[in-house]
């Protein structure tokens, strides 16, 4: 996502998010570290948001990741905890963990120091895991400072889980 994302804005996709996700019956869980738990603020701003929101892990730390969400320190020690295998374990373990149906996973480089050249300040990784099986996992690059890079990685975590509910919702994708 690019541009300017205000609190409405973040707010409307939130709202959206819950809909679909209340109407389907599913509960989602998140697992987030560059984000701080700003995803989980923004979902559960929305009332009504227990019917559909069933948990929120932090876990900035490569510990809280192994500890709470059961990523390899395999994994970690090898592709780093900003990267596609960490993205995945993470969005993985949080959907087993919790029990929900849906989990997202944020992971990623929000500055204004940590970057390098493989893996530039402004690099997030995500990754969507369905109770279906089905596991989907991006990579961004994003601009801006600090705040931005978070802002921008909340609104895509978000349209990324507005994307996979509405693509079960579809007849013959679910």
């Amino acid at each position: 996502m690019s541009g300017s994302i205000d609190d409405a804005a973040l707010e409307a996709l939130s709202l959206r998010v819950g809909r679909s996700l209340e109407a389907l019956g599913w509960r989602l869980a998140t697992a987030e570290s560059c984000t701080g738990g700003w995803l989980a603020k923004c979902l559960t701003d929305i009332p009504g948001s227990s019917r559909w929101f069933e948990r929120g892990y932090v876990t900035y730390s490569n510990a809280a990741k192994a500890q709470a969400l059961g990523v390899s320190a395999e994994v970690i020690e090898t592709f780093g905890a900003v990267s596609r295998p960490t993205a995945e374990q993470m969005a993985t373990g949080a959907l087993h963990v919790s029990g929900a149906d849906l989990a997202i996973a944020v992971t990623g480089i929000a500055g204004p120091d940590g970057g390098s050249v493989e893996k530039p300040v402004g690099l997030v990784w995500f990754s969507v895991a369905q109770r279906v099986g089905r596991l989907h996992t991006q990579e961004h690059r994003f601009a801006g400072d600090r705040a931005a890079v978070r802002r921008s990685a909340v609104a895509t975590a978000l349209a990324l889980v507005a994307a996979a509910v509405a693509g079960a919702a579809v007849p013959g994708h679910g």
